[in-house]
């Protein structure tokens, strides 16, 4: 498996390209054209506000610089210390702990792996969620 930073840039890359393409675009649409998943997509929103390059305007997504830092930003803030003070969290358990939704939880790890500041554990079998810690 890849590392998830470089996931996440690579999906925050597919958002780009798109929206660089065809402009303006809902989150439905975006998430028809790119065929990330939700929680990657979210993860892609928070990589590019980090990057201070996606707005969402309205119900829309557009490349500019960013409103999302208040936020995406006090939201990674809230993941990092949840994080800081954890170690191996799954995402509901992010959720639950930071007391934010889970797109809003994947958004934020998205910021932090722009930062290079998150790794995923290794699962030990396939039908455990994916856990994630500070480098």
């Amino acid at each position: 498996m890849r590392d998830i930073t470089e996931k996440y840039g690579l999906n925050a890359g597919k958002l780009w390209n798109t929206l660089q393409k065809y402009g303006p675009l809902t989150e439905t649409t975006l998430l028809k054209s790119t065929r990330l998943s939700e929680e990657d997509f979210y993860a892609a929103i928070g990589w590019l506000a980090r990057e201070n390059k996606i707005r969402k305007k309205g119900n829309k997504f557009e490349l500019k610089d960013t409103n999302l830092t208040p936020t995406v930003g006090k939201n990674a803030g809230k993941v990092w210390n949840t994080l800081n003070n954890q170690c191996d969290v799954d995402i509901s358990s992010i959720s639950k702990i930071s007391k934010i939704k889970q797109t809003d939880a994947y958004a934020a790890l998205g910021w932090l792996a722009r930062e290079d500041k998150i790794r995923l554990s290794k699962n030990k079998t396939k039908t455990q969620p994916e856990k994630f810690s500070l480098k």
